[in-house]
Order: structure tokens, then sequence, then C-alpha cells
């Protein structure tokens, strides 16, 4: 599985960012997929889930109401538009199978072998 991640960039609280990930080598409709981040010294959480159509999504709280994840089965690729960025926000975003299954099963990333390449989100002033 080949997982990019692009569209990070530095940007100032309050700002947004809108980031994309390519998935290849996989049956992309056959999974919900996520978005994790992992902050410097800090471990890799996962905050937002969508399942295999899109209709269905899950939020922590502490994104919810200011990120927002969707999917295009067409193109393989999973978003996240994120608004009202804060600093505590700034880390490396990656995406990735939620799990084994195509709905969020809140396994977060506990099958992933391979993390591939992440985007650095950056926010301050």
């Amino acid at each position: 599985v080949q997982l990019v991640g692009s569209g990070g960039d530095l940007v100032q609280p309050g700002g947004s960012l809108n980031l994309s990930c390519t998935v290849s080598a996989l049956t992309f409709d056959d999974f919900a997929m996520a978005w994790f981040r992992q902050a410097p010294g800090r471990g890799r959480e996962g905050f937002a889930c969508v399942n295999w159509n899109g209709r269905s999504v899950y939020y922590v709280d502490s994104v919810k109401g200011r990120f927002t994840i969707s999917r295009d089965n067409s193109k393989n690729t999973v978003y996240l538009q994120m608004n009202s960025l804060k600093p505590e926000d700034t880390a490396m975003y990656y995406c990735a199978p939620e799990g084994l299954r195509p709905h969020c099963s809140g396994a977060w990333g506990k099958y992933v072998e391979h993390w591939g390449q992440g985007t650095q989100v950056t926010v301050s002033s």
C-alpha cells in the first residue's frame, strides 16, 4: 500500500488548509480511511475517520467542528479540510486505512505496516 499525503504548509492561527492523500495498491473502497497526526515528541493519534462510501464520519473532540474528512473513491483519495487551525494542530499528518473494515471500527491504524509519506502542518504566527 502506498499512501502519499500533500497540502501541508505553514499557516497562521485561525487559518485553513486542505490536505489530500492518494492511496494506491489497495482496494480503496473496501476500507474506512482515517487521518492521523504526530506532533514532535508525541505518539501518532487518529482523529478523523470516514467509512467506505463517505456517508459516515467520526471525529475526536479536539477537531470536531473544525475539521472535515471526505473521500473520492474514483480518485482513491481522502481529504481533510482544516479550519480554525490552532498551534496545537502542528504535526506531521498521515492518512491510512482505519482498520480492516469498510466502516470506522476503532482500530485507528492498528494494522498499518507502512505509514507512507506524510505532510507537515505548522500553525504559527
